[in-house]
């Protein structure tokens, strides 16, 4: 299979190029600077421009394309940084396969979708939440139609709390609990939707490879735990305590509207299309996927 990458640098796109080539596929990375490699070619999203002959041949796209959302007050500055660097790219990547016939576009998302959602398990046929990262991620997720409409098979990956060494919310947290400041947050019974980087990078290359597939993907574990479960599981990989609680007004002094759509928020979020297109988990428990993971 060839497979055009976008966002191959990031911490899932370096994952996903390595586990392609692996696999014997033939991967062609898509940057925004000058090529230096074989395999790269060259695009410009806010000028609209690809590489001509970046799409020959393929049959494939991945588009993990999204600057990081982090724990800090979202500026609406900042907003238009997060909304611009995922919806402006897809919209480029899905004209071009919409343009030369590319029958497969797999784009990237995430859980925000599903906004606050309590205890209600989320399937992928859950309506979208309210707030300002579910109304980007409908955004970004309706900038794929142009690939739809051509009659390109969509895929949208909606992924939670990705577990890894090498970065997104583990680096923070393994700062703070090294310290001796590791909390639950709030009343900690909030559901947090996580998925081991191994099961993240298995389970895009299922989608590429499993034709039933198509539409929004949760691509989280199947166990999703509350932040208390978390937070204790956290501590025993960490080997440290984590007796302390961050209260919902100190979260929301510090963090704005983030606290809510991001550290208080609810999401019970079940991988039903995988599981029912015979994907099967390596990690399903929380604590072996932190105890794997926790410590550099």
């Amino acid at each position: 299979m060839r497979v055009v990458v976008a966002g191959s640098t990031g911490m899932i796109g370096t994952e996903l190029v390595a586990a392609l080539r692996r696999d014997g596929h033939d991967v062609v990375r898509m940057v925004r600077r000058a090529t230096a490699a074989p395999d790269e070619r060259t695009w410009d999203p806010p000028a609209g421009r690809i590489e001509d002959g970046t799409f020959d041949g393929a049959d494939a796209v991945v588009n993990l394309c999204g600057a990081p959302i982090t724990l800090n007050r979202l500026s609406a500055a900042r907003k238009q940084v997060i909304a611009d660097s995922r919806i402006e790219p897809t919209e480029v990547i899905a004209a071009a396969v919409a343009e030369h016939g590319v029958p497969l576009l797999v784009n990237a998302s995430a859980v925000g979708y599903y906004g606050e959602k309590g205890d209600q398990i989320v399937e992928e046929s859950a309506p979208p939440g309210t707030g300002f990262l579910s109304s980007m991620c409908v955004e970004w997720q309706n900038a794929t139609k142009p690939a739809q409409d051509a009659g390109a098979r969509v895929v949208i990956l909606r992924t939670g709390l990705v577990l890894s060494k090498q970065g997104g919310l583990l680096g923070p947290l393994r700062l703070l609990f090294s310290a001796m400041l590791g909390a639950r947050l709030g009343d900690g019974r909030q559901w947090m939707p996580w998925i081991h980087h191994e099961d993240e990078i298995r389970a895009i290359t299922h989608v590429l490879s499993t034709a039933s597939i198509s539409g929004p993907v949760n691509v989280s574990a199947p166990n999703p735990v509350t932040n208390t479960e978390f937070t204790k599981a956290f501590s025993a990989a960490m080997g440290r305590p984590a007796p302390w609680v961050v209260p919902k007004f100190a979260l929301r002094a510090v963090l704005g509207e983030l606290a809510d759509e991001g550290a208080l928020v609810s999401q019970r979020v079940i991988p039903k299309v995988l599981q029912d297109n015979g994907f099967t988990f390596t990690f399903d428990a929380v604590d072996a996927a932190l105890g794997s993971v926790a410590r550099r």
